[in-house]
């Protein structure tokens, strides 16, 4: 019997899986009854976890596998796993970081194209005739040249900005605390906001994050202002998104996570002012692999008593 346990086996790069799945790993089941018979007969076997960035581990399942030693996370972001709980046991908690950076960012800056730009909603004006019927489509926003407020200046957030000079932007960040770069710092969210043209989210999920863009943020955002989201969807206030874009108090927003996923609120996608995603910042075969890659380190350096090359806790 393999010591591994698969969480969100459909999140995860299926050559990632079919490779544990082959060593004997176990998948979770989806039904309640299947979960408690899995616990039942294997509970004390694992020892090592792999989990979806979406799906985690909380401290229900942590408490349940009472010789846990690993939770390795695929994805930089680990907000679903109860890292307290984790740390309480002794248990290690590892992530993905620094390997789908590029992916991200590079799926950032197209967002912010499409939305400023307007190009999956002039596609859908092309594709429907438009052009023929109603004439030539709406002026629209310039890329080159635009203030562009990055909120959460990691890893990630640096990579963003970095593409952003290449189009000759004007950057500020705000971020926990100021980072030794050159771009000009903003002491809140809403300051950054007001600033900005384009804000884009680009920090950690979980508790601390949870509606830091909300209904005050979007108003100093502005009815020329464009939100971008490649972070997490608990960091934007859906809610008051929607209420800010149906009532043109923001220009537009251009969003690859959701609160509620794989749930999108329809209000989004009845709007041409939104680009939509499914969650697909880092989903490139290149960034897949090497997360996986990562994953499988850390499990390797665990079993031979090493020391595990992404620890975050």
């Amino acid at each position: 019997m393999s010591d591994t346990l698969i969480l969100g086996a459909g999140g995860l790069y299926p050559p990632l899986v079919e490779q544990l799945v082959d060593d004997g790993a176990l998948t979770w089941p989806h039904g309640g009854a299947d979960r408690r018979a899995m616990l039942d007969d294997h509970a004390a076997d694992i020892r090592v976890v792999v989990s979806s960035a979406g799906v985690g581990a909380d401290a229900r399942l942590i408490d349940a596998l009472p010789n846990l030693e690993l939770i390795a996370n695929f994805g930089v972001g680990y907000d679903a796993t109860d890292v307290d709980a984790a740390t309480a046991r002794g248990i290690p908690v590892t992530n993905t970081p620094d390997v789908l950076d590029d992916c991200v960012a590079d799926l950032a800056i197209g967002l912010t194209i499409d939305v400023m730009r307007a190009i999956s909603a002039s596609d859908r004006y092309a594709r429907q005739g438009r052009w023929k019927s109603d004439g030539p489509y709406p002026l629209q926003r310039r890329v080159t040249g635009a203030k562009v407020g990055i909120l959460g200046l990691g890893r990630i957030g640096q990579a963003i900005a970095t593409r952003f000079e290449g189009f000759r932007c004007e950057i500020r960040y705000h971020n926990r605390s100021r980072k030794d770069v050159a771009y000009d710092y903003e002491e809140s969210p809403a300051a950054l906001a007001e600033w900005a043209d384009v804000l884009v989210v680009a920090t950690p999920g979980g508790a601390q994050t949870k509606a830091l863009v909300d209904a005050d943020v979007l108003a100093a955002l502005g009815e020329n202002g464009y939100l971008v989201n490649i972070a997490r969807g608990s960091v934007v206030d859906q809610e008051a998104l929607i209420e800010a874009l149906q009532h043109d108090a923001i220009a537009g927003a251009a969003l690859d996570v959701f609160t509620d996923e794989p749930g999108i609120p329809q209000e989004l996608c009845d709007l041409d002012t939104v680009v939509i995603t499914p969650h697909v910042a880092s989903a490139t075969h290149e960034t897949r692999r090497a997360m996986a890659d990562v994953v499988l380190a850390n499990i390797d350096a665990h079993r031979a008593g090493q020391e595990l090359p992404t620890r975050v806790n």
